[in-house]
């Protein structure tokens, strides 16, 4: 089966490594890809006419979709209702369901319509400005605001106190200080916890789970500073049992699958599902349509199985009937950013990647120039590193960084360190 994955990030890099061990591969194509990706097509994953021809210049048989942007736009809709690229198989949400990530405020209003356990919230315009005020005055600090649509993982922001909040609400609404996503602005309780993101892969019906993770969003150690869209990551999630799985599936994912078919919109594809655990019980702070980006890059290490026929089953193929497998151990991974990012950034920095025999470098914001390798992102790379225990995972991720220095660029040196202490427990 010859693959196409659609996206240019560390998340499309880490799907193309998993899926070039297929025996059932015979080709793999990434467009756009970056400069670590085999078969690149010059591609923007908006242009769905483009994509339409390469997958009939390429005889493609199934179409992985990584990036939200495509996917709340309806390429998914688009390939499939183009009946003449054969028989391909695409993986993802349809426009509609996508929406569960493409605005806040459809995703909260679900949960509520569902009882999907999540946080207080309510949503605002800005015409609605002064009652968004009063909200923030009805709740205790720090103060959630999230734009309600599409802003690459920075459209959250967690505020100290009610004034900061107000003028933040204020900037959001009346100069959309987030683009296009703020024409609406969810306000939330800020639910004190752990976070835990877990996915799963469905055909809208059946399920399955993928390990878990924790990821690491603000771009200072000790989480200090802006959001991202990711510095680390440590997987499965430290808390994670069978135990605390069967509540999810219980409370969250079955109610949101039945939910999403019952409205007239079968879930297809993967799931992200951000939860907070609050004393014992999760809530949902989010959901992506996607995979998560770097998590993909600590999820896919620890997939043992091949992964090609549950894609395939969920893009309407037969679903497997045998068990998705795991590797034993922990996965970690931490990003390499150029200096400067979540802010400004420079771009075109030469950079190279050394053999290792036990971290796994996937490529993010990276191009090539000839035989050389630059900087193109802001995130620039992901180390993972494998081990029996998270102590050995992060020895051999930092391990690399220490050994490899990039002077354009820096890293969290903290992430998964607070979980240390458990994992030799």
């Amino acid at each position: 089966m010859n693959i196409l994955v659609v996206g240019s990030g560390g998340r499309e890099n880490a799907l193309a490594w998993k899926l070039a061990q297929s025996p059932r591969c015979d080709a793999l194509f990434i467009a756009p890809g970056n400069g670590g990706s085999p078969n690149t097509l010059p591609i923007d994953p908006l242009d769905f006419e483009a994509l339409a021809k390469a997958i009939q210049t390429h005889a493609i048989g199934l179409v992985v979709v990584g990036p939200e942007q495509p996917l709340a736009e309806g390429l998914v809709d688009f390939l499939r209702e183009r009946k003449d690229l054969g028989p391909l198989k695409v993986v993802g949400p349809r426009r509609a369901a996508a929406m569960l990530e493409s605005s806040k405020d459809f995703a909260k209003s679900f949960m509520v319509r569902h009882g999907i356990p999540t946080a207080k919230h309510k949503t605002f315009t800005k015409q609605e400005l002064v009652e968004g005020y009063r909200f923030i005055d009805s709740l205790r600090p720090p103060y959630v605001l999230k734009a309600d649509g599409l802003a690459g993982g920075k459209g959250v922001l967690i505020l100290p106190d009610a004034d900061t909040a107000k003028r933040e609400l204020s900037l959001m609404l009346k100069t959309e200080k987030h683009s296009e996503a703020s024409p609406k602005v969810v306000i939330e309780e800020f639910l004190p916890g752990k976070e835990c993101s877990v996915f799963v892969l469905s055909n809208g019906k059946d399920f399955v789970f993928l390990p878990t993770a924790k990821d690491y969003k603000r771009v200072g150690e000790g989480d200090q500073g802006p959001n991202t869209g990711g510095m680390g990551v440590v997987a499965p999630w430290p808390h994670s049992s069978p135990e605390f799985l069967a509540e999810v599936e219980r409370d969250i994912v079955r109610p949101t699958l039945l939910g999403m078919a019952e409205e007239g919109q079968p879930y297809t594809g993967f799931l992200y599902v951000g939860l907070m655990v609050v004393e014992g019980k999760p809530y949902v702070i989010e959901y992506n349509c996607r995979m998560g980006d770097p998590e993909t890059q600590a999820v896919m290490p620890l997939i043992k199985s091949d992964l090609l026929p549950w894609l395939e089953g969920s893009a309407g193929g037969n679903w497997p009937e045998d068990m998705l497998e795991s590797e034993a151990g922990v996965a970690a991974t931490v990003v390499l950013c150029a200096n400067g990012y979540p802010g400004t950034y420079e771009t075109g920095m030469p950079l190279r990647i050394s053999e290792s025999d036990r971290a796994l470098v996937f490529q993010a914001g990276t191009r090539r120039s000839g035989e050389h390798l630059l900087s193109q992102g802001g995130r620039v790379l992901a180390v993972t590193g494998l081990g029996a225990d998270l102590e050995e995972a992060l020895d051999v991720a930092y391990g690399y960084l220490s050994e490899n220095p990039w002077s354009a660029g820096f890293y969290r040196r903290d992430i998964g360190y607070e979980w240390l202490g458990e994992s030799k427990a």
